[in-house]
């Protein structure tokens, strides 16, 4: 109950001038990079009494940058905001990794689902090649850049950016199923697959957005609906139209479709992703 009351403290202050929300990202900045160089040298926190303080700070602060009186924030920031939040919040439990994927498409809205287990068995809904509407067994497994990647692979990447960036960069690949500035080294595609599709724990989430934040140009569109719309420039003139929720640290949707075989290509809508553990079967 002291908890909850001091939650309640904190959120019902008034709103931070312009200068203390100045000071709030640079401390959230410098708060990330020790919490890194922490993990890296192995020291254990208390769990409950951080993760609850940790979450309430970045809930105060995303909410004080957010606030109408607030200055314009830079894409690199909703980022930042994201991978602070990504740290904790637990992907949950279950026997399936459920993956929706929504568009808009020629005759209405189209769905596609798959489910998957620890053991990578796998069913889907929807597929192309598959009767609308029926669930069939799908042997695809998860895939990154075109190579196969199984739960041990996720669950070892490491969560540190730059160290997730090399080791991205090192995966095997197949050149056919990823675009053209993926093959060129921006690795922005497998990125956005990192946090959108695929069971990645939480502090390579993290990583991930923060990698993200470091791309040149990324730039800030302003709030629509479901977060904050992010433009990232890519090679050929392309350009990465996604929106970001950086409380809940997810992608609400984006302009890149996942292909079946790991890759990416370019879509002319926004493609909406959601994932959860589930007990429920495939249906």
């Amino acid at each position: 109950m002291d908890d909850l009351n001091a939650v309640a403290s904190l959120l019902v202050k008034p709103e931070p001038s312009a200068e203390a929300i100045s000071r709030s990202r640079g401390r959230l900045e410098d708060r990330m990079t020790r919490g890194r160089a922490r993990r890296h040298r192995g020291l254990l926190l208390p769990v409950l009494g951080m993760a609850v303080a940790a979450a309430v700070a970045v809930a105060v602060i995303v909410a004080s940058v957010f606030s109408p009186a607030a200055a314009p924030v830079s894409g690199r920031d909703v980022l930042l905001m994201a991978a602070a939040s990504a740290e904790h919040i637990p992907q949950g439990t279950g026997t399936y990794w459920h993956i929706t994927r929504t568009w808009q498409g020629p005759d209405g809205l189209e769905e596609q689902e798959s489910w998957t287990t620890r053991d990578g068995r796998r069913w889907s809904r929807n597929e192309p090649y598959a009767t609308p509407g029926s669930v069939v067994e799908d042997p695809a497994p998860f895939r990154l850049m075109g190579a196969e990647i199984g739960f041990e692979e996720l669950e070892g990447l490491p969560a540190d950016p730059e160290q997730l960036k090399e080791r991205i960069a090192g995966l095997p690949r197949r050149e056919s199923a990823m675009i053209l500035a993926d093959r060129q080294g921006e690795l922005v595609s497998p990125l956005i697959t990192l946090i959108t599709e695929l069971p990645t724990p939480a502090q390579v989430r993290s990583a991930a957005f923060e990698v993200l934040a470091a791309t040149p140009g990324v730039k800030n569109a302003g709030p629509v609906e479901g977060g904050q719309e992010l433009l990232i420039p890519l090679s050929g003139n392309l350009e990465i139209r996604m929106v970001v929720d950086p409380e809940a640290a997810r992608v609400a949707r984006a302009n890149v479709l996942l292909t079946a075989e790991g890759g990416s290509m370019m879509s002319n809508s926004y493609i909406s992703v959601t994932t959860e553990w589930t007990d429920q079967p495939p249906r």
